[in-house]
């Protein structure tokens, strides 16, 4: 008897034991902690690090865990949503490497029951049709562009500049939705502002980052050797910094030059500068509001099961120069 009363006792521990094993392996619905993705197409620009910052404060405040992945290209993207499903995520935030990858993210998300909501770029079909059933958190692409554009007639009237010897570079990346709004939204602002049609200067580029931009800019600069004062326009920071350069290697000096970039983070080390350039100024955005607001909305979608909205357009945006970026910055939390 006692030895049948010991061996029932092994067993019941012997089960108990399996048991805990089990829910480690598996999770507990009771006890395992909400975890949420952020994923991100490029994690070493400052931009995405404040995004990621901030998410981070949104997992801090509501108490789940935020798995952060680097997802540079389709392939990565569709392998980081598999992993996030075997970790037993619930959803994830996404600022996708390519917007035609919409279709593909959606079809593995819904695969898994993972919840989607994209920032900073929109969800397009394979056939570049926009996604507008997937909730997303963006800038507001045409106001910060006329934003853009009225700061720089504000500067070229601030300096007296002579308009009929100044021209606009517009540097476009048409393909891009983004990109194209931002753009002709500061043309159409200069426009609006009086600055003649017949001097703004588009000019295509391969890629929206230094290089590119200046090979276009170099092209367009060889066209027009009269003009004798230049407004830069590009998509952001590196574009527009990518015709500066180019006017440097033209010969204009900076006094001749107004170029004002979007973006903030990525100009910093142009305003840090101790003798000025042709960048005159950034609009620094909300990165911070990007990645809480977002994050904030996917765990109230996830743990409340309240449906964010389709579309939240975030506005704030600062000019930040040589005199104010420091203080603008550490307001932003970079």
């Amino acid at each position: 008897m006692k030895l049948k009363k010991i061996l029932s006792t092994c067993l019941l521990a012997g089960a108990s034991l399996l048991s805990v094993h089990a829910n480690a392996f598996w999770g507990s619905d009771d006890d395992e902690t909400l975890k949420l993705g952020y994923l991100v197409k490029q994690p070493e620009e400052p931009w995405f690090q404040t995004e990621w910052a901030f998410a981070d404060k949104a997992a801090k405040q509501y108490n789940f865990e935020l798995i952060k992945m680097a997802v540079p290209d389709g392939e990565k993207t569709l392998n980081a949503i598999d992993t996030l499903a075997a970790s037993g995520a619930k959803g994830f935030v996404i600022c996708t490497p390519d917007p035609k990858l919409g279709s593909a993210i959606m079809a593995k998300a819904k695969s898994y029951d993972l919840k989607v909501i994209t920032v900073d770029d929109q969800f397009l079909t394979a056939k570049g049709q926009p996604m507008t059933e997937v909730p997303l958190v963006m800038m507001a692409a045409s106001q910060i562009g006329q934003r853009q554009g009225h700061e720089l007639y504000k500067e070229m009237q601030k300096r007296g500049w002579d308009v009929a010897s100044t021209a606009v570079m517009a540097i476009t990346a048409d393909e891009l939705d983004t990109a194209r709004r931002r753009v002709h939204g500061a043309m159409d602002a200069l426009k609006t502002d009086g600055f003649p049609a017949a001097q703004i200067y588009t000019v295509p580029t391969k890629s929206n980052d230094i290089p590119g931009a200046l090979d276009a800019a170099n092209s367009l600069l060889v066209q027009y050797p009269d003009i004798k004062q230049w407004l830069v326009v590009g998509m952001n920071d590196n574009t527009v910094l990518g015709g500066v350069r180019a006017t440097e290697g033209q010969g204009f000096s900076a006094a001749n030059v107004i170029g004002i970039g979007i973006n903030g983070v990525d100009a910093v080390n142009e305003l840090a500068k101790s003798k000025a350039t042709g960048f005159y100024g950034s609009l620094l955005p909300s990165p911070d509001v990007h990645g809480f607001k977002s994050t904030e909305m996917l765990y109230n979608w996830v743990s409340k099961d309240v449906e964010p909205e389709k579309f939240v357009e975030v506005t704030d945006a600062v000019l930040i120069t040589r005199d104010n970026f420091k203080q603008e910055l550490e307001k932003k939390g970079l």
